[in-house]
């Protein structure tokens, strides 16, 4: 079926014809896009980049493309488009959000930061760009441990917003960070009970771990990592069972890469269900893509001044990286 250069509608047009045109406008705009690991398998499919978030900022850095199309969450488009204020970003739904960066507004982690003034400040990347204009080094689950690591010993430092990220570094670092009060609500969620039910059902397995989930889930793991990590250790594991508690959009790249090796998402505690999907990530559509491609909106724009702000410790960042 031919799309004729129009806007489409959910389930009007099958995955291989949206495919095709998503290719065709690709070349004919001159577009390239970036997937996060938890997108749909057919977002992943079709992009020519995935990876986490350290990765997708390097990679947008780089790029020649006139046009970014940014499959993932708002604060990933605002990164994209801080590092290459010269192209045209877009993102499939502008309704694509983040729990853990809602659950640091900039007004009141100003305030915070302001009463510790002795304090080096250290953001996750998994913010607004307005947190990150208040802060001196922004870090990703890849190299939080690494940088962390990296600072003189007496720092003193603010780590925002993940709770239980910030918890993990304190534990493996020796630390004492000072830490802000938030959380995803995807790697909150996962049930210690549902794991270890999934492990007596397959004792051989092993636990894969998010450093965002809480400390109670990580004490499971066999493997700490980000969604990068642990997708390179399943690859490397003479293991062929994995049980892996992190967003279950990372399962299609897992058994992409490892067809011969079983991977079962952990359940989170709220639920029946089998697996655990942050909703913000799922919004995102092969429909919403090519309409994105298409009109080219909605596009990201970000503040000048907080841009100009926000992009020095995210380039401090990939400088240490």
């Amino acid at each position: 079926m031919n799309v004729e250069n129009k806007k489409v509608k959910e389930g009007e047009h099958s995955a291989a014809c949206l495919k095709q045109e998503i290719e065709r406008l690709k070349k004919e705009k001159n577009a390239v896009i970036l997937a996060h690991y938890y997108q749909i398998g057919d977002i992943q499919d079709v992009a020519d980049y995935i990876g986490d978030s350290l990765a997708l900022a390097q990679i947008a850095e780089k790029l020649t493309a006139d046009i970014i199309v940014l499959c993932g969450v708002h604060f990933m488009g605002e990164t994209a488009k801080i590092l290459c204020p010269e192209k045209k970003v877009l993102v499939p739904d502008a309704e694509a959000g983040c729990s853990l960066a809602d659950s640091c507004d900039a007004e009141e982690f100003a305030r915070f930061t302001a009463e510790h003034p002795d304090h080096l400040v250290i953001s996750y990347v998994n913010t607004s760009a307005a947190v990150k204009a208040l802060t001196d080094i922004v870090v990703t689950s890849s190299n939080a441990r690494k940088i962390v690591e990296s600072l003189p010993a007496d720092q003193k430092i603010i780590f925002g917003p993940d709770r239980n990220l910030g918890n993990y570094i304190n534990s493996v670092t020796g630390r004492e960070m000072l830490l802000w009060n938030g959380a995803c609500h995807v790697h909150e969620n996962f049930s210690v009970e549902k794991i270890i039910e999934l492990k007596k059902q397959h004792p051989e397995a092993k636990v894969l771990v998010h450093p965002e989930c809480k400390h109670t889930v990580v004490l499971l793991a066999d493997k700490v990592g980000s969604t990068a990590a642990l997708l390179d250790y399943a690859r490397r594991s003479d293991a062929t069972e994995f049980i892996v508690a992190t967003e279950s959009g990372i399962l299609h790249e897992m058994r992409k890469g490892c067809p011969e090796k079983t991977f079962i998402p952990a359940p989170p505690s709220d639920s029946t269900c089998a697996c655990n999907e942050c909703n913000f990530m799922k919004l995102n559509t092969l429909e919403k893509l090519y309409n994105c491609l298409l009109t080219e909106q909605p596009e990201i724009e970000v503040d000048p001044q907080t841009a100009a702000k926000a992009v020095r410790p995210i380039r401090r960042m990939l400088e240490m990286s």
